[in-house]
Order: C-alpha cells, then structure tokens, then sequence
C-alpha cells in the first residue's frame, strides 16, 4: 500500500472507532463525507485491501504489446538508430504505419536500453526576444558543417536563412565549405520565391563584412564611406539592412534550427539512400518543405512585409564579386591576369584611363556595370611573338697601308721605346757586372 492509502485506512479506523466524526475524517483527507461513508463500507465489506487501488497489478487494457514493442526496437535499430522519439514516432507512422506516441516509443526505448534518459539541466535564466511581427521583417542567415551523410561522404556546410517572424526556411543549399556562393544561392533562393525582406541578420564573418569596416576618425571627419564586402554591397544594392550579430545568442532563431537539421536530415538522408553532395541539394528541396510544413508558425500580424523585386534587377548580376579597374586606350582592362575588352561596339562612350565596376558572377561570367547596366567582355587575343635574339656579328679586322700615318708614327715611337729600353738594359747589365766582380 502506498503512504496515502494507509493515511485513509488509519483515519477510516478512527471514524469507526468514534475517535473522529465523518466531517472531521473527511476534512483530514481533503475528500467529502460521501466518499468517506464510501470508504468505510470498503473497509469493512473487504478490510484494509479495498481502499488500495483495484487496478494495480493488472495490465492496462491499452497497454502495448510486446510484439510491437520488439518490433519498434528492432526498426530502431536497424533503420531509425540516432534519431530522436518525437521523430522516430512520427517515421514509424509515415513509413512503417505505426502509429505510435513519441512517450511510448521513449518508454519503449529507455526500457531496451537503447537510449538513456539525458538530466534535463537548469535553465538560464534570460529575457527571451519576441518574434517580428510580419513575415519578411528580418531573416537570419548562417552556415554549419556537419556529416550530413554520416561515413558515406565527408563532412560539408549546410547554408540556410529563417524568417525570424514564421519559422519558415526561406532557402537552403549544400556547399562543400562555408562560403560566399552559398549565402548567395541562399538569398536568391527566399528572394525570388518570397521576395525581398527589409532586415537581414549574420554573423561577422568576413563573408558579410570587410575586414577594413571600421574607419577612423580622420578619415570619418574627411567623409570617407565605410567600406563593405562583395555580399554586403549587394546588400545596400537590394536596399536590405545588414545587421551583424557580436553573439551566436543574438542569432537563436538559427542556432536552434541547426539543433533540429542535424537530428532529423541526417536520418532522411540515410533512409532516402543519399551518397553524394550533389544528390543531396535534389533531394533539399522536398526535406525543407516538409519541415516548414511541421514547424511553421503564423505570424502576429497577417499582413506581409516583403519587397516586390523589381523587373530591371538581375540578381545573378547583384550577387557578385566585385572590383574597380582602369580602362586603356582601347577599352580594354586587366583582370586576374587576363585582358578584356568590349564584347560588342558600344554607342557609350569611355575615356581613357577612368575607373570602372569589374563583377564576376557565380557562373563565372566576367561584366563591366556602367550605369546600371551590365556591359559583356571578351577575352583579347594575344599574338605569339617568338623571341628573336639577333648576335652580334665580329668586326673584321682592318689592316692599314703602310704609308698610313698612324702606322708610321707608331713604328717611330716603337722604335725609340725600344732603343731606350735596350740602353737601360745595358747599363744595368753592366753595374750588375762591376758589383759580382767586387764580391768576388
């Protein structure tokens, strides 16, 4: 019996007693003096065991059958291993026709020992940030690398943006790493199919913002504008506010949905048979529709806060790299390496040496915007110039005349450096004689 039950049984055996009124044990109970007159007759058709509980012992007619339970762990294992019991309940319904509740699976679970039950930890407290009001006020965009595809690829980043206000994932791709092209698939993606937000919110990665942002305070006061990144001009571009988070929490909408992707992708990518990258960006799409189906919210207020985009706008012309060149004197300019110039006679007119907007698409497609507009570029061609290295020919020596001055006047004074030279000769022969012969 349970420390309740014998709590009735000794009030129930005073009432009977006399020690106690009805009124008094009911009140001691905290029950109504028609169910303590119930009790009593309990107590005294069958003793102490007819205030216990009937039902304890017995198994519950609703209770699960160990065949299903066997069949649910043995499913676990073999398909669902790593997934969570609100998804596993819900896997075993859409591909198994199980319907089961994601509190019997856990029970199920924790009773083979195949899950453990975690210690919930002690919450922080902190003041939650309400959700925006409309939907396309701010979207919040990040990335993660993850094993995706668990041993059968190696890891690679998962590139995604949420509305702030519904939960929605506006876009999502598959990059091998964290970088500037996946961001942008991202915003082309939630732009094109929702249209523009007013508010974007990032991380600071250099993606998202140049290293030289923060100006000082000579070139403030001499007007200079801040520099910003190839995304983040095409952010100022699309009249998008680029706000950038100094912490992951500022960002939670996000960092919460990757919690949620890396428990339940992994386990679709696995049962949809996925072994590649490019395989996986197919299949994206129809995983992100089912999530936004099941986690969505309404917003608070009904009316949408997106942007028509204009027709004149290209995006794949808006998300680019971008850098300024000179231009020659034959409209031609150098970039990385290579030489461009006008793909087509052009009516505008470029001076010399002026500063233009060099903008490499995502497809690799070298432009010059001029005016709000893209004007195409080819390579030039180069001739092969073969190096010719002429040698320098030997001057054949010339042999003057005999009567030729030169050689007359070199013969003379010859002649007298070397009479004079066999003059000293002799007398230092000579002295060189008188000195032996005096040793001697």
């Amino acid at each position: 019996m349970t420390r309740a039950e014998m709590k009735k049984v000794l009030v129930v055996e005073k009432v009977m007693d006399g020690h106690m009124t009805n009124r008094e044990g009911a009140l001691s109970l905290g029950l109504s003096e028609r169910q303590l007159i119930r009790l009593k007759k309990k107590y005294q058709a069958e003793g102490a065991k007819g205030i216990s509980h009937q039902n304890r012992g017995k198994k519950p007619k609703h209770a699960l059958s160990d065949e299903v339970k066997e069949r649910a762990a043995a499913l676990y294992t073999a398909k669902y291993l790593g997934s969570n019991s609100c998804h596993f309940a819900e896997l075993l319904k859409e591909h198994e026709d199980l319907h089961l509740s994601s509190s019997s699976v856990r029970r199920v679970l924790l009773d083979k020992g195949l899950k453990q039950a975690k210690q919930r930890r002690r919450n922080k407290t902190h003041q939650p940030r309400q959700r925006r009001a409309q939907a396309g006020m701010l979207w919040q965009i990040d990335a993660t690398p993850f094993a995706w595809l668990e041993e059968r690829a190696p890891a690679f980043a998962l590139h995604a943006a949420i509305d702030d206000a519904t939960g929605i994932v506006v876009g999502a791709v598959f990059r091998p790493h964290e970088c500037r092209e996946g961001y942008s698939l991202v915003m082309q993606q939630g732009i094109n199919h929702y249209g523009l937000p007013l508010g974007l919110y990032s991380d600071r990665h250099t993606i998202f913002r140049s290293p030289n942002e923060k100006l000082s305070v000579e070139q403030e006061l001499a007007g200079e504008i801040q520099p910003l990144s190839s995304f983040g001009k095409a952010m100022c571009e699309l009249n998008i506010e680029h706000i950038k988070a100094v912490t992951p929490q500022a960002k939670g909408r996000i960092e919460r949905l990757w919690l949620t992707l890396q428990d339940r992708l992994v386990i679709e990518l696995r049962l949809m048979g996925i072994q590649t990258l490019d395989a996986a960006n197919k299949a994206l799409p129809k995983l992100i529709q089912k999530h936004n189906k099941q986690f969505s919210v309404a917003p608070r207020s009904s009316e949408s806060a997106y942007v028509q985009l204009q027709k004149h706008i290209e995006l794949n012309y808006v998300f680019t790299l971008r850098e300024h060149r000179k231009l020659g004197a034959g409209n031609t300019l150098s970039y990385r390496g290579v030489t461009y110039t006008l793909a087509e006679p052009s009516s505008q007119r470029f001076d010399a040496k002026s500063t233009v907007e060099v903008r490499e698409t995502l497809t690799g497609e070298i432009v010059m915007w001029h005016q709000g507009q893209a004007v195409l570029l080819k390579k030039t061609e180069k001739r092969d110039r073969k190096e010719q290295t002429k040698k320098a020919s030997s001057a054949q020596p010339r042999k003057p005349a005999k009567e030729h001055p030169w050689k007359t006047t070199y013969s003379t004074s010859s002649t007298k450096r070397n009479t004079k030279k066999t003059s000293f000769q002799e007398v230092a022969y000579s002295q060189h004689n008188h000195f032996v012969e005096a040793i001697w």
